[in-house]
């Protein structure tokens, strides 16, 4: 596989030199932890280039770094499909949802959820909030980056995951918002850096562009739709193009992971900016990391038949799965130095998405459950427990871990704990919208949509494992079945459909008028404004014209 150098130490050590000293300056030179807006929200004083930077480096983790360029190797190409998407939500982000959030001054989700329904439904997504973090991105991000320093850096399991954790939550504990904000910054840069570099020399191994096609042509099971976003029987257009804005919409306009990036702006101006300018750096990922992907597939079949054969150099023992296409490309075609950027690329994408999550995690139980308990606690008090509620945090992954490997030893339980978040978004995708969109929608609706989407999708999730682990027959022509089998994606939008009729039916039936709402929770349609050519009108029509370029290419 190929070994790295002192000199890709030296450049892994410089990486974290960089990020530290980046952290230690925003912690002590800007005092981000002076009070609770500095802490949680960054003093809502930030540019577009840093909002827009952590939107994207926050977003980028091991499923991209392993999962998508696995899915380029194996021909999984439509998984991208999902990356391209997210440019076209992060519009709707800064288009649609940006100014209600700004301008309602909310430091969470399940607040604005409060205050335009009531006090049930913010207690809900507070809690679906924190436990899947904790139970799949915390954890799971810790334990993929133990596996980086296992596999590439040869460094021992548990060693790699304490390193992991104590590096990440050193700057997040103390320097909250605005460290994790410029260190993803400058760790966005590193990985594309990376993945740039990864594909440039995988196409200089292989001899060009040329090369991949004709080693795809000769080689891959169903080569004409090895490389379409379009041609694949697991996920249908009619799924990707309905079902996956549905779950898109939920991770990137109401999901506090992501939306506290939006609330940290100057205003909603540039807050637009940022998420149009995170927009962009989406439509990277598949040349980044899917590509590579499948060069290194292409590579596998012409130069090295054990190209996805891996031996960790701490135990001996040696698989082969697609998975490995990243980390197998780095250790084979990089030059010296630039494995050790690649691999710091690897630990800067975990590192920015672990750090987001400690951050969003504790601002969640920081404002949505010790505030109300504490009414009068102060500024000090509620950094303090914010910086508690992440040691905790911190901890609490590091203890997931031992069940988390044995979870995922099979691909078994886990698989089906990732696709929790899934089945649960749907309903709140509904209730944000709508409760913009709509004022007739009131607490009770959107509480009865929530919870009924719930049961369905957990419902789904358990009968799913039950019929694949536990032998429970159920048959396929029943209604039962039916939505057992169906396309996740297609379950998506049953559930989203499902919760907008309930959140209709209910509010309407539970209230003879509509209820007041505060004006900056709902949209007014009353005082609509003409469009006008703006800067970011013009660059928001960019990025769907290579979105739409995109999928005519690799259709």
């Amino acid at each position: 596989m190929g070994n790295l150098s002192i000199l890709d130490f030296v450049v892994i050590a410089l990486y974290f030199l960089l990020v530290f000293g980046i952290a230690w300056f925003v912690t002590v030179k800007e005092k981000s932890g002076a009070s609770s807006s500095d802490y949680f929200l960054g003093g809502r004083n930030l540019g577009w280039f840093a909002i827009g930077a952590s939107l994207f480096a926050s977003n980028i983790g091991s499923e991209h770094l392993i999962g998508l360029s696995g899915s380029g190797a194996r021909g999984a190409f439509p998984e991208a499909q999902f990356e391209i998407l997210a440019a076209l939500i992060l519009l709707l982000l800064g288009w649609v949802f940006v100014p209600f959030y700004i301008k309602s001054g909310v430091f969470t989700m399940p607040e604005f959820l409060e205050r335009r329904y009531n006090k049930g439904s913010r207690i809900y997504l507070s809690m679906i909030s924190i436990i899947s973090y904790v139970l799949t991105k915390i954890s799971f991000t810790i334990f993929a980056g133990a596996l980086v320093f296992e596999v590439l850096l040869g460094i021992p399991f548990w060693t790699g995951a304490i390193v992991t954790v104590i590096a990440t939550g050193i700057y997040t504990v103390f320097g909250g918002l605005k460290a994790v904000i410029y260190t993803d910054m400058v760790q966005s840069i590193i990985f594309i850096l990376g993945g740039i570099a990864a594909t440039y020399f995988g196409l200089q191994a292989i001899g060009g562009w040329d090369n991949v096609l004709q080693a795809i042509q000769d080689n891959a099971p169903e080569p004409d739709t090895f490389m379409s976003l379009w041609r694949n029987k697991e996920y249908p257009w009619t799924g990707v193009l309905l079902g996956a804005p549905i779950l898109g919409i939920w991770y990137w306009c109401t999901d506090q992971f992501i939306v506290q990036r939006v609330l940290s702006a100057k205003n909603v101006k540039v807050a637009r900016q940022g998420t149009i300018f995170g927009g962009f750096l989406k439509l990277l990922p598949l040349f980044i990391f899917v590509i590579p992907g499948i060069i290194a597939y292409a590579l596998s079949v012409t130069e090295f038949p054990d190209m996805f054969t891996v031996t960790n150099p701490v135990t001996g023992e040696t698989k082969t799965t697609t998975d490995a296409a990243l980390p197998a490309l780095i250790l084979r075609v990089l030059p010296m130095g630039f494995k050790g950027l690649v691999v710091a690329g690897f630990l800067a994408a975990l590192m920015s998405s672990l750090s987001s999550v400690f951050n969003s995690t504790s601002t969640l139980f920081t404002f949505d459950f010790y505030k109300q308990w504490r009414k009068n606690a102060s500024e000090k008090e509620l950094v303090n427990v914010g910086r508690i509620a992440t040691v905790i945090l911190v901890i609490i992954g590091l203890l997931w871990i031992p069940f988390m490997r044995k979870l995922t030893e099979g691909g078994g339980i886990y698989k089906y704990l990732q696709s929790v978040q899934a089945y649960i978004s749907p309903p709140i995708a509904a209730a944000f919208l709508l409760g913009i969109f709509y004022k007739k929608i009131n607490g009770k609706g959107a509480l009865a949509a929530l919870w009924t989407g719930f049961v369905l999708g957990i419902g789904r999730l358990v009968l799913e494992f039950m019929s694949v682990e536990g032998g429970l027959a159920i048959s396929e022509t029943s209604l039962l079945g039916t939505l057992i089998t169906m396309n996740f994606l297609h379950y998506a939008i049953f559930l989203f459909v499902t919760s907008i009729a309930i959140m209709i039916l209910v509010s309407l039936s539970t209230q003879k008028k509509a209820k007041e709402v505060d004006a900056v929770l709902t949209y007014n349609y009353k005082e609509r404004k003409p469009f006008r050519l703006t800067k970011e009108a013009l660059l928001t029509m960019v990025i769907i014209v290579l979105v739409l370029i995109m999928w005519w290419v690799f259709r």
